[in-house]
């Protein structure tokens, strides 16, 4: 990936749905290969939540569904190159996706930083031209786990029974297990028994212990990696992300001074950035990478105080740039704002409802 060298310094990270593309491809193959996938895979998210925020279960980070689904993907036939097919052929960008990710990586030295299975991000990668070397995400073979016909018959019985369980409900606020219903912490003890007992003593179980999605503090550690093969800082880095699994990532590069942006992100994400961007197009991305790569944070801060047609020229925003987002978006820009104490409940609600616009109901809900 070309670099100018006077930018060499400043680096941009990001997570790859939903700042890149509309997908939960976890959530799509569940849908596609098990029964009852949408619910089954939404009920094992909640549970993922619960366990990455609220229990903080030792070992256990944001983004571990992926491997929690996996001996269900397993039991009802999924394969690697079956995964790698379907991912191929479902990948669903953000409209100006691939724009953004040609226009920064010549800017500044570019990376994405994903929960994702590889065989999704590697045909990601294909499409939008983007550097396989410099993509952190989940490796995953599961052709090597050979479950026999008795472990696939008890994982689909258990997959019943999960898909019949009421969906988890998260009290505002939460802090223990003790602030949930009796229902949910029911649910939840019942959930701990079938994947840490019963699942852990079997073949599949195998894939809970050695495949390590990229998501949590796993992101944290890929993000101080990416720092120091470019010879760099953390106060030099934008990381742009939207969900729970950007979390520890957002707190390094902000603890740190750097610059973080939440697009389209749920609370968790809106909780932990300094910017949140509301747009159905990347061309904010842009905009804001340029100014950071360019000028730096204090610039991109100043930009986002004053957002609006007249700030971007009084910026000096690229003029490619601002010419194309006044042509997207003549009357109004996107909603861009400085996440505050003092709006932070309300941007957690608008940007939460705003990315199931963007992604869908049942994707933009998810952790």
């Amino acid at each position: 990936m070309k670099t100018r060298r006077s930018l060499q310094e400043k680096l941009f990270i990001s997570d790859c749905e939903g700042p890149i593309s509309k997908n939960d491809n976890a959530y799509e193959l569940t849908e596609h290969f098990v029964p009852d996938g949408d619910y089954f895979f939404a009920l094992v998210s909640k549970y993922d939540d619960v366990q990455a925020d609220i229990v903080k279960r030792p070992r256990y980070k944001a983004g571990d569904t992926l491997r929690l689904i996996l001996p269900f993907l397993k039991a009802y036939g999924a394969a690697n190159e079956k995964i790698r097919k379907f991912s191929a052929e479902h990948i669903l960008l953000v409209p100006g996706a691939r724009d953004t990710l040609r226009f920064v990586g010549n800017l500044m030295p570019s990376f994405i930083v994903s929960t994702s299975y590889e065989q999704y991000i590697h045909a990601l990668c294909s499409v939008v031209d983007f550097p396989r070397g410099n993509v952190y995400c989940t490796r995953l073979d599961i052709d090597r786990y050979r479950v026999g016909k008795e472990e696939i018959e008890r994982l689909r019985q258990i997959r019943e029974e999960i898909a019949a369980m009421p969906m988890i409900e998260i009290p505002e606020g939460a802090v223990s297990l003790n602030d949930f219903s009796v229902r949910d912490q029911k649910t939840i003890r019942r959930l701990d028994e079938i994947l840490w007992k019963e699942i852990a003593e079997t073949e599949s179980g195998r894939m809970l212990e050695e495949v390590n999605p990229v998501g949590g503090f796993e992101k944290a550690h890929a993000v101080n990696d990416i720092v120091e093969k470019i010879g760099s800082n953390l106060s030099n880095a934008m990381y742009v992300g939207d969900s729970i699994t950007d979390v520890e990532p957002f707190r390094l590069v902000r603890e740190k001074e750097g610059l973080t942006v939440s697009f389209n992100g749920n609370q968790y994400a809106v909780r932990e950035a300094e910017v949140a961007v509301l747009s159905s197009n990347t061309i904010v991305t842009s905009i804001l990478a340029d100014a950071f790569g360019r000028f730096g944070k204090t610039h991109v801060l100043k930009l986002v105080e004053e957002w609006s047609h007249s700030a971007l020229k009084r910026h000096g925003v690229d003029p490619a740039l601002e010419k194309q987002i006044i042509e997207l978006y003549p009357k109004a820009l996107p909603q861009v704002e400085m996440i505050t104490s003092n709006n932070k409940e309300r941007l957690m609600k608008e940007s939460s409802a705003f990315r199931k616009t963007v992604r869908g109901e049942a994707i933009g809900r998810l952790g």
